[in-house]
């Protein structure tokens, strides 16, 4: 079989869903939504955070990152500190309640995501990482020029 960039994209794309969807099924088993959980496990690792940054890191918009830390904050999960070196920031802390829940749920997660990878020996992860790594900063490095037209124009 040809290993071209579509179907290695191709197989990407399928894999990369198959195991965002049982990352997804094991989160909302343990009663949290993703981005909920995604906002704890940066607090776990990264430690006290600004709203901003936590946003960035998820992926969340601005409204989406705010509606979030309101949650979170309503279910004494979080708290908003002003930050001690810009008072326009607000600092994100896990409550110890919030610290709690995301230590168990990412020691749940960390082994549903085992069982979701164990179709790979520990050195085919390896070497999966070491190639996937690879692969994004070829893919990083290279500029596509913007596509200014309509769908028309791709095809006129």
């Amino acid at each position: 079989m040809e290993a071209t960039g579509i179907h290695l994209w191709l197989v990407l794309w399928k894999a990369y869903e198959a195991v965002r969807r049982h990352a997804e099924r094991h989160i909302h088993s343990l009663g949290l939504g993703f981005s909920d959980f995604a906002v704890l496990e940066v607090l776990l690792h990264k430690g006290p955070t600004p709203v901003n940054t936590i946003g960035e890191l998820v992926h969340l918009t601005s409204g989406s990152i705010t509606a979030a830390i309101d949650r979170l904050e309503r279910k004494s999960l979080v708290e908003r500190c002003a930050d001690p070196s810009d008072r326009r920031a607000r600092v994100v802390h896990l409550t110890e309640a919030g610290r709690k829940l995301i230590e168990c749920a990412f020691g749940a997660h960390a082994a549903a995501m085992e069982a979701a990878t164990s179709g790979l020996t520990a050195a085919d992860r390896v070497e999966a990482v070491a190639l996937l790594k690879k692969l994004g900063l070829s893919a990083q490095a290279k500029s596509v020029p913007e596509y200014r037209g309509g769908p028309a124009t791709l095809f006129s």
